[in-house]
């Protein structure tokens, strides 16, 4: 039997992390529809930003290194003063960054102690389509599997993924795929960063070790009690997958987090950064810029994107980022006086949603770091290369 038009858009919103789309919404620059917070949210930029943990391997041999991460629930205060279950990847929302060699391969033992199954996809890896995590490779729960039935090829309670990394240097994120219910999955917690280095990568002078801070954007809204608020049709995601009739274009939460921390603050010296930013909201597109802006010279210096480094860099004086869209940029703090407040602004928000992040500029440091005017060399595409 075929899916009518409403099926169908319920169907998407389950997983609308995954494409971008238009906008239909003019400025705002997204789709879909605000759920507006029930519990009292904190001032901006009252909170530090966290960074997630880098995992460490259980063990390496000559050629791979070996993980393990267990999904499954945990209780975290995101919002001051409440508690929220998330499901997390060893129960932290965002995940651990895993950090890697290109050319080396990587195993990722996954255990799912959830009570659903999942899938994990690597997002912007080069990976045998046997561990790219599809929708439909599902690890069931530890316990066995009784919701809704799946068709697709399954895996009970546990599962390894592969991947050889065979890729230049790049910002991946591995993130929840299941079939159906991805949107509401990733907005539960599961989604961390996966960073792939090189050589080439390493001889460049680009700021590194405390300058390089990966940032994982994301909006939520919360229920009065401080859970994460959803409309899924079945909360538990055990069996009917979509959203609320009239959702159906995507679901905006009025709280951006960063890091998992609502408009957090971080102190920076007055020296380069990496910023490594990911949008990893449902159906929220950002237009990102400085507020203020740095008095000479491009807000943003742009060296990477999703597949990696550019050939050169490029100047932005704001970003349009769309969802699980990756953008590796370096600002420069020494062009603001100490004691400047910089605050990464939304562009395409409005009241909660125009603030993202605010950076302390508390002092001066030295700085070895340049952003060379030819960073790694990129093959042009050729037509007469193509083949069928």
């Amino acid at each position: 039997m075929g899916l009518t038009r409403r099926q169908v858009l319920r169907l998407a919103g389950g997983a609308a992390v995954l494409v971008p789309v238009a906008s239909a919404c003019g400025d705002s620059g997204s789709t879909g529809v605000l759920l507006r917070s029930q519990a009292t949210l904190p001032e901006p930029f009252s909170v530090p930003l966290p960074l997630p943990p880098v995992l460490t391997p259980v063990r390496r041999d000559a050629t791979t290194d070996y993980y393990q991460l267990t999904q499954r629930p945990a209780t975290v205060e995101i919002l001051p003063g409440y508690s929220t279950e998330v499901w997390g990847y060893d129960g932290r929302f965002p995940g651990p960054t895993i950090r890697s060699r290109s050319g080396r391969r990587v195993v990722v033992r996954h255990r799912n102690e959830l009570p659903v199954p999942v899938s994990v996809h690597l997002h912007g890896g080069k990976t045998p389509p046997e561990h790219d995590g599809y929708p439909t490779d599902l690890v069931l729960p530890v316990g066995g599997w009784t919701g809704a039935a799946h068709s697709g090829h399954h895996s009970l309670g546990v599962k390894d993924y592969v991947y050889p990394l065979d890729q230049p240097a790049a910002t991946l994120w591995y993130h929840d795929h299941r079939m159906d219910f991805t949107g509401p999955q990733v907005w539960r917690g599961l989604a961390g960063f996966h960073l792939v280095t090189d050589d080439a990568e390493d001889a460049l002078p680009l700021p590194k070790g405390d300058h390089d801070l990966p940032l994982l954007l994301c909006d939520r809204a919360f229920a009065a009690d401080g859970s994460l608020r959803y409309p899924s049709l079945d909360p538990t995601l055990r069996g009917q997958p979509g959203v609320e009739e009239g959702l159906e274009d995507g679901v905006l939460g009025d709280v951006i987090l960063v890091n998992g921390a609502p408009w957090p603050y971080a102190e920076v010296t007055g020296t380069r950064y990496r910023l490594r930013l990911l949008n990893a909201s449902n159906a929220r597109r950002y237009r990102l810029a400085l507020d203020p802006p740095p008095p000479t010279g491009p807000s943003f210096v742009q060296v990477g994107s999703d597949v990696g480094l550019l050939g050169r860099p490029v100047g932005h004086q704001d970003l349009e980022i769309a969802q699980a869209e990756r953008f590796d940029v370096v600002v420069d703090f020494s062009a603001y006086p100490v004691g400047t407040k910089v605050t990464l602004a939304n562009r395409f928000g409005d009241a909660t949603t125009s603030r993202v992040l605010r950076f302390h500029v508390v002092r001066r440091a030295r700085d070895d770091s340049v952003v060379p005017a030819r960073l790694v060399d990129v093959e042009p595409l050729r037509r007469s290369a193509a083949t069928v």
